[in-house]
């Protein structure tokens, strides 16, 4: 199956530059610049943990391997230059046309954001499937925005809507690097990540880092119709998933207080920005609930450690 797989793979259009070398040769070869700084980031899924092979198409699973990796990238402010794609497959005749499925997933969505699969492996085992991406990116601003900037007084940020996206969001999302990349434009980021556990869980990880609290206003998030659909399912306040449905992989970020309105008045992108809360002093994590009451904000997100 391998040596059938690297010969699909030797048809495969690659976007590298002239400098560059992809797949075909031991190892890659990227040009660098010297005045930027190498960011790297590595995410597993599987089967049965991450997605249902019986419920997805290959080129689902590929597409969101890619993505996730993609969404950290976008989280640093960084620009994604090459992929590493590495495949554990179930034996048996159906695995080179799962291979080239999930690799044809991550290809395409890796060709919308320059960032060409340059290498990888694959193996079979008696098990279930499991793809490993591994993305380099560049930072272009100077320095990769990191989770630990935040100072008191700053503006908390989110891109896109927030919950229910176990209704298949967690399977197409898009990642928000050109959102990212336009921030680092269009304003003084002082700290980000990516939401993936849920806002109850993945704000405090970014307090943790810059030393700081945080209070949110939950009447301000920006809700998806899939978490009116989730609470209408689970009779728990759409407000509730938006905080902790986990895997919306939008960017949580932070911004001086002095330039939040501008931000927000000159925002063009078509993806919408909301600012959700303050960070404080005070290490404590609190939200402002639909009554406008005062109450702590609890980690009720999903962990996939």
């Amino acid at each position: 199956m391998e040596q059938a797989f690297l010969q699909f793979l030797a048809t495969q259009k690659q976007t590298l530059s002239a400098e560059g070398v992809g797949i075909g040769d031991d190892a890659a070869v990227l040009a660098w610049p010297a005045d930027s700084k190498l960011v790297v980031c590595t995410d597993l899924i599987s089967d049965e943990t991450d997605f249902h092979l019986a419920d997805v198409t290959p080129q689902q699973i590929g597409r969101k391997a890619l993505a996730i990796n993609l969404s950290d990238i976008a989280a640093m402010a960084c620009q994604p230059v090459g992929a590493l794609l590495t495949l554990l497959l179930p034996q048996g005749e159906g695995s080179l046309q799962l291979a080239q499925g999930i690799y044809q997933g991550a290809a395409e969505l890796g060709a919308q954001f320059a960032c060409p699969i340059i290498g990888g492996d694959t193996n079979s085992w008696p098990g279930k499937v499991a793809v490993s991406v591994t993305v380099l990116g560049q930072s272009l601003a100077g320095k990769p925005l990191l989770r630990s900037g935040a100072q008191p007084g700053d503006a908390i940020f989110v891109t896109g809507q927030l919950g229910g996206s176990i209704w298949r969001h967690h399977l197409d999302f898009t990642p928000r690097v050109h959102e990212a990349l336009q921030l680092t434009q269009a304003c003084s980021l002082t700290a980000g990540m990516d939401i993936s556990d849920g806002i109850s869980i993945d704000l405090p990880r970014l307090c943790q880092q810059s030393d700081v609290g945080a209070e949110i206003d939950v009447r301000l998030l920006p809700l998806s119709a899939d978490a009116q659909k989730m609470s209408e399912k689970t009779g728990k306040p759409a407000w509730w998933h938006g905080l902790n449905d986990g895997e919306d992989f939008e960017l949580l970020f932070t911004v001086p207080q002095r330039e939040a309105d501008q931000l927000v008045a000159q925002w063009t992108n078509a993806t919408p920005i909301t600012r959700i809360g303050t960070i404080r002093h005070e290490r404590e994590l609190t939200m402002l609930g639909e009554d406008g009451t005062r109450q702590p904000l609890l980690p009720e997100g999903f962990s996939h450690h």
